[in-house]
């Protein structure tokens, strides 16, 4: 017999995978567009079967997709600047794609805190790449995130959104938004 508390669990839990099912899709359809350069109507069709039953995950993976490629020039150059003692060219494809994918959610989706961000595109550089990509990709991520925090997103990213919510604001309480409590009677 399960209490509320180990159902919202595990309803939390099953988000959570099916987050990481989404973008394990995600990072295929854009390796798929990458190495092919197929049209991403037909990446879709080819690469994100098997999300179609549920049109929630379905429709974020198509988005994050999308706006990845559509924001692709704009994030390598990002990725450029804060991997400047490399070669562009020999980062690995999946680690570029991740990191693509990465910085799109940390400047286009805001309903994502930044920590998930983060965490997912490490455990994806892991599983796709090799275990040193996930130091790789939380670095860069890292850097990214600190300039969002420091300059804002617009400076980053044309129609990037303000991040807000768990995960963005650490550090010095005096960077933090103000919370207003109610005195007690």
């Amino acid at each position: 017999h399960r209490t509320p508390r180990d159902r919202t669990a595990l309803r939390k839990d099953c988000w959570k995978v099916r987050r990481r099912i989404i973008r394990e899709k995600v990072v295929q359809a854009l390796y798929a567009h990458e190495i092919t350069g197929d049209p991403l109507e037909h990446v879709f069709a080819c690469v994100l079967t098997g999300l179609e039953d549920n049109k929630a995950a379905h429709e974020f993976a198509k988005n994050l997709v999308t706006q990845t490629v559509k924001h692709s020039a704009d994030i390598d150059t990002i990725i450029k600047a804060r991997v400047a003692n490399w070669d562009f060219k020999r980062i690995a494809i999946l680690d570029r794609l991740i990191l693509r994918m990465g910085i799109c959610e940390l400047l286009y989706f805001r309903e994502i805190p930044p920590k998930v961000t983060m965490n997912e595109a490490i455990e994806l550089a892991k599983l796709f790449s090799t275990e040193r990509s996930g130091q790789f990709v939380n670095g860069v991520l890292d850097a990214v995130l600190n300039d969002i925090k420091n300059v804002g997103p617009e400076v980053l990213g044309d129609g990037a959104v303000t991040k807000a919510g768990r995960g963005l604001y650490e550090g010095d309480t005096a960077e933090r938004p103000s919370k207003t409590r109610k005195s007690a009677p």
